[in-house]
């Protein structure tokens, strides 16, 4: 009740603020008409994905979706379209062909549900091995395997209980959840940490067995989903990351929670199981070289100052990255659509420049946007200490961002900048018929608009309905186009437009943050 009161209060310091903003209703009007009843969201989501999908980071097929993108932009009639290499990233890999079937020795066949890792080698023609389980919690357990790995197949994991769904698995943000994020304090500074599991020495000793006994595929299940959904992300490498060139990886398989269950339960029993594999994969990327893309509507008499907004264009492998995040860049460039076609149709022209980035890399921890922050904007290392900025950071007013898959907007993120709540206030208000209302202080994170936020530069991410993004899509073979919304990247395209070209004309740029300049070793800053 304290911090409910609190917020009130806060809200009643800034209303006269709030009176001051400008909105531009016979703009907003136009943006309305272009972005909702005559949106070409969905098209340029399907070239993304059915098209040029899957878009993992250092495959031939994120190059030809870049290719598109550039051309598509050109078309448009944007300005300055063009690639910005950055890296190196490492190589490249795309999957030819898979396929995996079991047999048992009661004579059951069954074709299994399987995607291959990212980053795992081919394997030669069509190979066939028995199943095991290896089941060690100690470098003492793993003893009684030396000699046994081979030529088999080996799971990692026990069996998952599996539970039946009551409720639908897409969900929408409730009133009481929105209000819970709008009367969130003022977020902390505290430090992120990576952990990579429980008792990582022996996770190292376990990985450093399998590779010395070079069995035909290492087999995890799913960890999450069902009814033949299975997240898959990267492979291990023996030593490093899988995309380093000349890094030793072995084969390496996520199975259906389903399969993976059966065969698992079979094992049990002592009935053995033979699985049967065809892996084609090649490695790609020769010179490590990534590259985001760059596109921009000039300005006028503000055109030395920028307005940002973007999305990551990778995605991973196993269905053909839409909610994660076809869905955000697709909402882009409908965006720049939108503001091309608001632009040709009242003749009033941005003050700022806007320029959209569709960034790559991301998935494998946003390494497309901080190297652009780190090329154009700051002085030392974005993850371990900005020591100074650049003279074109100073220039850019906002960057927008959206990569939380296909749900509608119901408001934005403050990043912990209540500077720009009155502002944000003023424009969302005029989308409450679409059902966009909610501020928050809140921080959120795992996505583009930290690289922009660690260089001490407006960055946002909106608040978008869930869906069935964690349930159903997220990295995931079923994150393919018939899972995007509609309606949903509609209303989206629609606020961001309006948002970036209300950023684009204001007086000012968006208020900032405080940023704290961190002093190397020689003193300079």
């Amino acid at each position: 009740m304290k911090q409910f009161f609190l917020s009130l209060l806060i809200i009643s310091i800034l209303a006269p603020i709030f009176a001051q903003e400008k909105v531009d209703a016979d703009i907003n009007k136009v943006i309305r008409k272009h972005g909702l009843e005559q949106s070409q969201v969905m098209e340029i989501a399907a070239w993304m994905t059915d098209v040029y999908g899957p878009r993992l980071t250092g495959s031939p097929m994120l190059d030809k979706a870049a290719d598109w993108a550039v051309k598509t932009m050109k078309e448009w009639g944007m300005q300055n379209v063009h690639t910005e290499a950055w890296g190196p990233f490492g190589r490249g890999w795309e999957l030819r062909q898979f396929f995996m079937h079991a047999t048992t020795t009661t004579g059951s066949y069954f074709p299994v549900i399987a995607y291959p890792k990212a980053w795992s080698p081919a394997v030669k023609g069509i190979v066939s091995g028995d199943v095991i389980y290896l089941d060690a919690g100690s470098e003492e357990d793993l003893k009684k395997y030396k000699g046994t790995l081979k030529g088999k197949f080996v799971l990692l994991d026990t069996s998952r209980a599996v539970a039946e769904w009551m409720d639908a698995p897409a969900k929408r943000y409730t009133p009481e959840q929105l209000l819970e994020m709008a009367n969130a304090p003022m977020p902390g500074s505290g430090l992120f940490r990576n952990f990579q599991g429980f008792n990582t020495g022996f996770t190292s000793a376990l990985w450093n067995f399998i590779y010395e006994e070079k069995p035909l595929a290492v087999i995890d299940r799913s960890f999450k989903g069902d009814l033949g959904t299975v997240f898959v992300t990267g492979a291990r490498a023996k030593t490093g990351a899988a995309r380093d060139k000349d890094a030793e990886v072995l084969p390496q398989v996520t199975m259906s929670v389903e399969h993976y269950n059966r065969i698992f339960r079979l094992l049990k029993r002592n009935m053995p199981v033979k699985l049967t594999m065809q892996l084609d994969a090649v490695y790609a990327n020769p010179d490590g070289m990534e590259r985001n893309i760059i596109a921009e509507i000039p300005g006028t008499d503000l055109k030395d100052e920028v307005v940002m907004f973007g999305a990551h264009f990778d995605s991973w492998h196993a269905g053909t990255g839409a909610t994660d995040n076809a869905a955000g860049s697709a909402v882009m460039m409908e965006t720049a659509r939108i503001l091309l076609q608001t632009i040709k149709e009242t003749g009033i022209q941005p003050r700022r420049t806007l320029r959209i980035a569709l960034w790559t890399g991301e998935e494998q921890g946003l390494l497309g946007s901080r190297a652009y922050a780190r090329e154009h904007f700051a002085e030392g290392d974005t993850r371990s200490g900005v020591t100074g900025f650049k003279a074109e950071q100073e220039k850019v007013s906002a960057y927008y961002n959206l990569d939380n898959g296909t749900g509608k907007i119901r408001g934005i993120y403050l990043q912990g900048n209540p500077n720009v709540a009155p502002i944000f206030r003023a424009w969302i208000d005029a989308f409450k018929d679409l059902e966009a209302t909610t501020i928050t202080l809140s921080n959120t994170g795992g996505t583009d608009h930290q690289a922009f936020d660690a260089v001490g530069i407006p960055g946002f991410q909106f608040i978008q309905d869930p869906i069935a993004y964690s349930t159903r899509t997220h990295h995931s073979n079923m994150d393919n186009w018939d899972h995007l919304v509609a309606d949903d990247l509609r209303q989206a395209a629609t606020i961001i437009a309006s948002f970036v070209w209300h950023t684009a004309q204001r007086d000012e740029k968006l208020p900032r943050k405080d940023v704290k300049i961190e002093t190397n070793e020689t003193g300079s800053r």
